[in-house]
């Protein structure tokens, strides 16, 4: 029986009645209490620790004239806790004017009943208002559980997507024999140089933490045109001819269209999805990627390929990739030539300073070379 009973107790609604007068907290009481479980306060200052306290009340039958603090201030602390803003509230009281009751529900009351009481209507306003604040939970449930699966969906997806990029990228990697941990080494450098340079004048603009969250997610397909140049290139293992380095050159060309041709495609299957903010945040990372897989080896002189270009028209993503790819494969080993020694490779870091390098990156990697260094050793491909 006791368990019975406790269930029945948890079912129902709890209403708190606040009010200075003995005899009305008894007479509200004993109109309720066949129907709710039924709480009461004897001052403002009481109501409102009983309304943030467990069992947290339903519905707050609420009398306007009481000493100390009446119950329009009770209203306005209510409101103004987060906890208990969202208890309907009904003022219960013998003020009957039409500007009592304006300015009562103009304070964020929900309905409002004069004494003296009326059982009837009295049990029909609260379950009217009971009824309405279930409904709202109800929704509010469904909206809190919708947002927390959308949220869900787009982390799955997000995931998927990562793990495509790297497998695509991965492929690359595999034909060209840099296996170990290239992919992450260059990817954990950018990062790095990234927020090393965010503040800096030249960057700022385009190193916002979404930009640099979508230029570290493209950096790992920086050679992503590798898998267009033929293995005979791709795979010896000895110093290129003059005229296969100009076959091999031409990867950043082939992945640079291809990632440009994939953003093209994306548009022309969806148009109507350009103005949606995950479709836009694609075709951004679209733009990234290519222009790092197009540019990385473009020279701040202006000697590089594959356009030629120089300074300041060497895209932001492509100039930081171009520091890292180099000191990657500078002090790692290739299938041609043994690691550099860190020294020596941060020595050529720094002459290339204002040549092959935008001078304040090379800045940025100066603070940072101790940093690299420790990358570096710590995912050294096992084979070195």
């Amino acid at each position: 029986m006791q368990t019975g009973q406790k269930k029945i107790d948890q079912m129902l609604k709890t209403i708190l009645v606040v009010d200075d007068i003995r005899e009305n907290l008894e007479v509200i009481g004993g109109v309720l209490q066949s129907d709710y479980r039924v709480r009461v306060a004897n001052s403002g200052q009481r109501a409102i620790k009983a309304a943030a306290s467990e069992p947290r009340p339903d519905l707050i039958l609420l009398d306007v004239m009481m000493p100390e603090m009446d119950g329009y201030a009770v209203l306005r602390e209510l409101k103004a806790n987060p906890a208990t803003k969202e208890i309907p509230v009904i003022f219960v009281t013998a003020m009957d004017s039409d500007q009592d009751e304006e300015f009562g529900l103009a304070l964020g009351a929900v309905d409002y009943v004069t004494k003296p009481i009326r059982p009837a209507i009295l049990l029909a306003r609260a379950q009217t208002q009971l009824e309405l604040k279930e409904s709202r939970d109800r929704l509010q449930n469904q909206n809190t559980w919708l947002e927390e699966e959308v949220r869900r969906r787009m982390a799955e997806n997000e995931l998927i997507k990562d793990v495509t990029l790297y497998a695509l990228a991965s492929l690359a990697e595999v034909r060209d024999q840099e296996t170990g941990y290239h992919l992450q080494r260059t990817q954990t450098y950018l990062v790095l140089i990234m927020e090393q340079l965010k503040d800096h004048p030249r960057f700022q603009a385009e190193l916002s933490e979404s930009d640099r969250q979508l230029i570290a997610k493209a950096a790992p397909l920086h050679d992503i045109g590798k898998v267009g140049i033929p293995d005979e290139i791709l795979l010896k293992p000895a110093r290129l001819t003059p005229d296969e380095f100009e076959i091999m050159k031409t990867h950043s060309k082939i992945g640079g269209d291809a990632l440009a041709k994939a953003a093209q495609r994306v548009l022309d299957a969806h148009p109507d999805d350009k103005k949606d903010a995950e479709s836009q945040g694609s075709l951004i990372f679209l733009d990234i990627a290519c222009k790092i897989a197009m540019h990385h080896h473009e020279r701040w002189d202006g000697t590089g390929y594959p356009d030629n270009l120089a300074g300041e028209d060497i895209p932001i993503p492509a100039r930081l990739m171009t520091l890292v790819d180099v000191f990657d494969a500078l002090s790692c080993k290739r299938p041609y030539k043994e690691p550099f020694p860190m020294e020596e490779t941060i020595a050529i870091i720094r002459e290339e300073r204002g040549k092959q390098f935008d001078p304040d990156v090379v800045d940025a990697f100066v603070v940072l070379q101790d940093q690299f260094v420790a990358i570096a050793n710590e995912f050294a491909n096992t084979e070195e």
